[in-house]
């Protein structure tokens, strides 16, 4: 076998179809999209469009709303902030909060209302945090750690 000889399976490059290049070629005159009418035009996009008949998505009804003054907090998990300090990302004798959270990578950098604190893992440091928000079984974990979790005060009335 040469380089020269070198040829693909039969079949496995199959040439397009050329449309709209005469009668004979089986696919001419009208190009496959059938006689005259809206979808034989060229621009046409009929989504959804049953022939006249009400449209499923409007015979459905409509459910539910967006609320825009929605706050979306980043979470963070005490098991991945124990992981941070074991690693020496965080430093526990300090308070540790959004900023210093970010610098260490346990949150992205992105526009959210501030960092919430959940208790998924375990924490043994002692640890002080100022935080956006905490669950209830997060806010035990540190204490029972011997840390401290302080919260604005429309987060704490929330928590509690």
């Amino acid at each position: 076998m040469k380089l020269n000889d070198l040829r693909d399976n039969a079949g496995a490059r199959k040439a397009r179809i050329r449309v709209g290049r005469g009668i004979g070629s089986g696919k001419g005159k009208t190009g496959g999209r059938g006689v005259k009418g809206q979808t034989s035009r060229t621009g046409v996009s009929i989504n959804g469009f049953e022939g006249g008949q009400m449209p499923l998505h409007r015979r459905l009804p409509k459910r539910g709303f967006t609320n825009i003054f929605r706050e979306e907090y980043a979470v963070v998990n005490l098991g991945m902030v124990q992981k941070a300090i074991d690693a020496g990302k965080l430093d526990v004798s300090q308070t540790i909060d959004a900023a210093a959270l970010e610098v260490a990578g346990v949150v992205g950098k992105g526009k959210k209302a501030g960092v919430r604190l959940l208790g998924k893992g375990e924490i043994t440091a002692k640890v002080t945090f100022s935080l956006a928000g905490a669950s209830k079984s997060a806010i035990e974990a540190v204490e029972k750690a011997g840390g401290s979790v302080t919260l604005p005060a429309a987060a704490a009335e929330a928590a509690e």
